[in-house]
């Protein structure tokens, strides 16, 4: 009696999911062509950009430390004051973020509030501020109360608004439901269940969602005085319209030293606190 074999060889993927697989690599490639077009790159710019960029740094250096403390001109701001705007715009608009966004959270949280539309219109509102941009929110802010750091504190806290709501919903969603079912089941009011059940839960994803979002915020603080919304960007602007390049090295020096700074003190405030 003969008996024939058949080799099978094993592959990892069905053709449909290669032909899928292929399909999602041929999208991404189109879109970069695409993107790469609507660029509109011109050659004649990118044949001397290293000589305009070492022209450009020879001019920066070397750095003038002395207008740090020095106005550029009569009622001008000093770097320093401009860097004191820009840690006040961060500080505040996070307090103000933290303090908007909380409530909201709370609402945009399936488990907590059982009441559909207040759920909808809590979740519109996170993804209603976090969508528009920041700059977008300083525009809108400037047009309203004028230039200054006021119009920036608002634009960062709106955007905070949606980033903080959003994931502390998302924390709250995730909470052991057996605490709350105990607390329930001894005829804890709703107060309680939240201060007692929920809150210590969510209080280390919180303090780390607040400390997270404090960093974005001292980045974020330090350009928008580019479209006038107070802060050091202010004096970055008003350096770079005069072609005072060596300020500009300080000012951009300034910024990265407050941004590693920042990153530095909420890397270490999160091991303490969680």
């Amino acid at each position: 009696m003969s008996t024939s074999s058949i080799d099978k060889e094993w592959q990892r993927f069905t053709p449909q999911e290669r032909l899928q697989r292929f399909t999602v690599y041929a999208l991404c490639l189109l879109a970069v062509v695409v993107s790469f077009k609507a660029v509109n790159v011109i050659p004649e710019f990118l044949y001397d950009a290293h000589t305009q960029m070492k022209d450009l740094l020879v001019r920066m250096w070397p750095i003038e430390f002395k207008f740090y403390y020095t106005p550029q001109n009569t009622g001008a701001q000093t770097v320093h004051q401009a860097l004191m705007d820009t840690l006040a715009i961060a500080f505040l608009s996070t307090a103000l973020g933290i303090l908007l966004a909380t409530p909201i959270g709370f609402l945009a949280a399936r488990n907590i509030n059982k009441i559909w539309w207040l759920n909808a219109i809590a979740r519109f509102i996170l993804v209603a501020t976090r969508s528009i941009s920041t700059l977008l929110w300083a525009l809108f802010f400037v047009a309203m109360f004028g230039p200054g750091a006021l119009a920036g504190t608002c634009a960062i806290a709106f955007h905070s608004i949606g980033f903080i709501g959003k994931m502390l919903s998302e924390a709250l969603e995730e909470s052991n439901k057996g605490t709350i079912e105990a607390l329930t089941a001894t005829g804890a009011p709703w107060y309680s269940r939240i201060v007692y059940g929920y809150w210590p839960q969510v209080q280390p994803a919180f303090a780390s969602i607040a400390l997270f979002r404090w960093d974005i915020n001292v980045r974020e603080s330090a350009v928008l005085g580019l479209v006038g919304a107070g802060g050091i960007g202010m004096a970055l602007n008003a350096a770079i319209d005069v072609f005072e390049w060596d300020r500009v090295a300080l000012v951009l020096l300034v910024i990265f030293l407050v941004v590693v700074a920042a990153e530095i003190v909420a890397t270490q405030l999160r091991k303490r606190l969680i």
